[in-house]
């Protein structure tokens, strides 16, 4: 654990990020405790779920064996150990891992654990942000004995919270966490990476030149790829240069917004509140197919997909209580070319029926000239059922006989 100088100011906002250690593979090994410490790979399909010997034990699917085009959702530590990460493709990992264990993704029961540990934070701390389903931002500014010191230890209150969370999670799931905690959310996102798994690092202004200049770039949220490649270019790999640069310079380098915003970054500042409600913007389903699809020869099996999309979306929208106006379709065809389209309908939707007819009718506006390797379902203008601004008639609209199933009109706007 890390341990900060103890002379520091315990700051007015003290925010955690609480990232679960390797959540999917963690409670895959919780129904599979005999892979503990083994490589493990999550990501295959069902044909890969373990078999049940005669003698009771288990067989388990080997990565080598694998074919097809799927990604790795994730990997035990032993894995990583060996070079293979989230969202590596499962062939690549099999050139690094061959004789790790490959098993298929279960997001129900991943989903339960979500539901678990986060109910255990809110016990002592109600005030957070659900940044997905395995991470969460936590404002402990005001949780009861935070701000007491133990000793000559100013932040042993906030590490004896935090020690609470952490037992409260492990006794809920039986599954360790990683918590970060600091000033604000930018600072806590990196600290929760810092000592893990099942790490609790503490951070103030004061550490940030000792523990945060020295990282790479990329570990501040918000760096991506391309950030990172263009300051490579200009000499500049850690935090610590980003920091030393002259603030009109990144703005001269990055532009005004983001030139600055890495300035303030780089010195760990983030203003940002813990947000504990957002409305989402669409929800959505794709799948990535194994094999390249034809439109014309392989027509049965897209029908099959596109209708088991519609109903696993309409699912989403049933238990979380929304409806939406715009359905829209992705498609990749092979070479990566990304094709989107959507409808606005006169009147929400939620029905797998509905959204299988708008999505049809999305795919009507489509040239199929090649192969197709992915294929996703969109809705978006949400709204709760019974809201009265929800349906809304545009003008011009062709009136809609008796008995005819409300049929979408056309608008092109931009989807994913």
């Amino acid at each position: 654990m890390a341990a900060p100088d103890s002379s520091a100011a315990l700051p007015e906002r003290l925010i955690a990020h609480l990232d679960m250690d390797a959540f999917y593979a963690s409670v895959e090994l919780l129904r599979y405790p005999e892979l503990k410490g083994l490589p493990v790979v999550i990501g295959g399909r069902r044909e890969h779920a373990p078999r049940l010997r005669e003698d009771g034990t288990r067989e388990f699917s080997r990565l080598r064996d694998y074919t097809g085009r799927g990604v790795a959702t994730t990997s035990t530590y032993a894995a990583r150990d060996l070079g293979v990460f989230s969202a590596m493709g499962l062939m690549k990992a099999a050139l690094r891992a061959p004789d790790a264990i490959l098993l298929p993704t279960d997001f129900d029961s991943y989903r339960h654990y979500s539901r678990l540990f986060k109910a255990a934070v809110a016990e002592i701390a109600p005030v957070i942000e659900d940044r997905g389903i395995d991470e969460i931002y936590i404002d402990l500014s005001a949780v009861p004995g935070i701000r007491e010191p133990v000793g000559f230890d100013p932040l042993g209150g906030v590490r004896a919270v935090a020690r609470e969370i952490k037992n409260s999670v492990l006794r809920a799931t039986n599954l360790s966490c990683s918590i970060g905690i600091t000033p604000n959310k930018l600072l806590s996102k990196i600290a929760s990476e810092l000592d893990k798994p099942d790490g609790l690092t503490i951070l103030t202004a004061a550490d940030i030149q000792t523990r945060i200049w020295p990282l790479a770039v990329r570990k501040i949220n918000g760096i991506g790829p391309k950030a990172a490649a263009r300051l490579a270019a200009l000499g500049i790999e850690t935090v610590g240069q980003i920091a030393a640069a002259e603030p009109q310079w990144l703005i001269e380098q990055f532009g005004k917004s983001y030139g600055a915003w890495l300035h303030e970054a780089s010195h760990g500042r983030d203003n940002r509140p813990v947000v504990t409600h957002s409305e989402p913007v669409s929800i959505s389903r794709e799948t990535t197919f194994e094999r390249d699809l034809h439109a014309v020869h392989d027509r049965a099996e897209l029908s099959r997909i596109l209708t088991r999309l519609c109903e696993q979306l309409a699912g989403d929208l049933l238990r979380k209580g929304y409806q939406g106006r715009t359905v829209g379709i992705k498609l990749r065809f092979e070479g990566f070319h990304t094709v989107t389209r959507d409808l606005t309908l006169d009147t929400p939707v939620a029905q797998a029926a509905e959204l299988l007819r708008a999505a049809r009718s999305c795919l009507k506006r489509v040239q199929f000239d090649k192969r197709l390797r992915l294929l996703g379902v969109r809705i978006g203008s949400l709204s709760h059922p019974g809201d009265a601004s929800a349906a809304r008639p545009r003008r011009g609209a062709r009136p809609v006989a008796a008995g005819e199933p409300p049929g979408p009109q056309p608008e092109t706007l931009s989807l994913f």
